[in-house]
């Protein structure tokens, strides 16, 4: 019989908050356990022990930054939305647009682009993951006919490509009425496709 994972103490559950705080506002890349451990008011060998190793801290602060991502699909995905997939990217533009938002994404640039050149480890299928939580979300908006037919699959990986190079070039230039307008044409394209 398999065992299950052990129950997170409130201690760990504490100590990742924290950490994921320090995280949002330094990044992951350079994480050092001892600076980190100072920051949460903690001690690298509490926070190994917590988390089993570094690694193990990784994996844990990336579902952390995931879950937030996870929570802000599912608010994009609620009934009082408007159906439709150019709806969907207008609300979820609007969403990574806004300042506020910066460290969070910034944090998951960081995290997909360590998925990329570390496939391995504590990096291991955070891109991947991301990628295919991102086309649910935007199929859930789609209507059955559109969403199950190649068409649908084509509009709305596009749709995905538009606002993950839009938000890349927002955090690297801050150009939001730019990057707005871009994203304002391709849903234009969306609406003129989805008339067809």
């Amino acid at each position: 019989m398999p065992q299950e994972a052990p129950t997170p103490s409130a201690r760990r559950n504490e100590l990742l908050e924290a950490a994921y705080r320090y995280a949002l506002a330094h990044g992951l890349a350079d994480l050092s356990l001892r600076p980190l451990a100072d920051a949460v008011g903690s001690s690298p060998r509490v926070l190994l022990f917590l988390f089993e190793s570094k690694d193990g801290l990784l994996r844990a602060l990336l579902a952390r930054a995931r879950a937030d991502e996870l929570a802000l699909l599912d608010r994009v995905g609620q009934p009082d939305r408007p159906a439709g997939l150019a709806a969907a990217v207008e609300w979820v533009w609007t969403w990574l647009a806004a300042k506020e938002h910066r460290p969070l994404l910034r944090l998951w640039a960081e995290a997909y682009a360590r998925s990329l050149t570390h496939p391995e480890g504590a990096w291991a299928g955070f891109a991947r993951a991301t990628v295919d939580d991102w086309l649910g979300v935007l199929a859930g908006f789609q209507a059955p006919s559109e969403r199950d037919s190649e068409d649908g699959a084509v509009r709305r990986t596009l749709a995905l490509a538009v606002l993950r190079g839009a938000l890349l070039d927002l955090l690297a230039t801050d150009d939001e009425e730019r990057l707005t307008a871009a994203v304002a044409h391709q849903l234009a394209l969306l609406r003129d496709g989805a008339s067809r």
